[in-house]
């Protein structure tokens, strides 16, 4: 009978653990072509990102995060290393976090300047619902959420940070809000090293959160929205 309550004990405790989950983009990458990378190996954060890294590194040092994973892509490994060391965890990695695989990956993008301007490539315009250039939202939905309920039960009753991409981060945040996937690009809140937290109460997340630790860093024209500035650099693929 002692052995039944003690089980009993501890489901309840279960359903009543607070969990916090970070989600964070990554930080400024070196693409001085301006091209959307996606998925594609080799690209790193430049200083700047490796900077924005630190800072969230500094600002997340005081609390209880015991699991740190990342996208397998550079970028996101290397902004998720220094949250690890300050830890002293080992970096998991999980391909679930991973960027939207796109159409138009290794070209430029933009109307009159890109990939847009090429009549072929027009097909893959034709449904933004789905979104037809790429990985349909649903299949995002369903992978960040799984990797966020694996991160979870990581760090059960205490804190996790996974490092991804701005459009799954914006996806995922889009379902559990229970707004509409299909979006303006330019609304996004997920700018560069930013943090979209989610508080799970046992296995139910009960508030979604956002924060910017390393805002004054970010170009002004890269915030969340900013409008574009002629000329300036651009946040591809992030």
């Amino acid at each position: 009978m002692s052995s039944e309550r003690g089980a009993a004990k501890d489901a309840g405790k279960k359903q009543d653990d607070i969990t916090v989950v970070h989600l964070m983009r990554h930080g400024e990458v070196h693409n001085p072509e301006g091209v959307l990378y996606g998925r594609r190996a080799g690209y790193h954060l430049s200083d700047l990102g490796r900077r924005m890294a630190d800072r969230v590194a500094e600002h997340l040092a005081g609390r209880d995060v015991t699991h740190v994973v990342a996208s397998p892509l550079e970028r996101a490994q290397e902004t998720a290393a220094p949250i690890a060391k300050t830890h002293g965890l080992d970096l998991a990695t999980d391909e679930r976090l991973i960027e939207a695989a796109n159409v138009f990956e290794g070209k430029t993008f933009g109307v009159g300047d890109g990939a847009l301007k090429k009549p072929a490539n027009w097909k893959y315009l034709t449904n933004p619902f789905r979104p037809s250039w790429g990985e349909p939202y649903v299949e995002q939905v369903v992978r960040m959420m799984s990797a966020l309920d694996a991160a979870k039960d990581a760090a059960r009753g205490h804190e996790a940070v996974c490092v991804s991409h701005q459009l799954p981060i914006w996806i995922v945040r889009s379902f559990v809000e229970r707004r509409r996937l299909w979006h303006d690009p330019r609304r996004r809140e997920c700018t560069l090293a930013s943090l979209t937290t989610f508080t799970y109460r046992g296995d139910k997340i009960v508030s979604v959160g956002y924060s910017e630790p390393a805002r004054d860093l970010v170009p002004a024209h890269l915030l969340a929205g900013a409008k574009p500035v002629k000329g300036a650099s651009k946040a591809f693929g992030a």
